[in-house]
């Protein structure tokens, strides 16, 4: 259950940057090998979120793909998890997105809004 670790952190990102006014929505991208499941992490955060400058906000989530690099320079798509590279067949490569999860925007209003932070 990290969704509510996770969601604990972008309610926390969102309300400093706020600066004490209402947040509108917030847009994360979550990559695919974080294994956060939507649906989760959303109810974690609304829940979070009662009470305070983010009540209400929506939290819009983008599944970044996983990607890997071999040696050999083939980058590839990790869409069945296979670390084996598609051009060489080798097995030494690197995991090179995939596994961040990133508050890419906080839409706010421009007054301050009175709920505690």
């Amino acid at each position: 259950m990290h969704e509510l670790a996770l969601a604990r952190a972008i309610l926390a990102t969102a309300l400093d940057h706020a600066e004490g006014r209402r947040v509108v929505s917030v847009e994360v991208s979550v990559g695919a090998l974080r294994q956060v499941v939507p649906s989760s992490l959303a109810f974690n955060f609304e829940v979070l979120a009662r009470g305070s400058g983010c009540e209400h906000a929506s939290l819009e989530q983008r599944l970044e793909p996983a990607r890997a690099r071999c040696e050999c320079g083939a980058e590839w798509d990790l869409g069945e998890l296979s670390f084996l590279c598609p051009r060489c067949g080798g097995g030494r490569t690197e995991v090179i997105c995939g596994q961040e999860l990133r508050v890419e925007s906080i839409e706010i209003e421009e007054e301050p809004c009175t709920a505690p932070r």
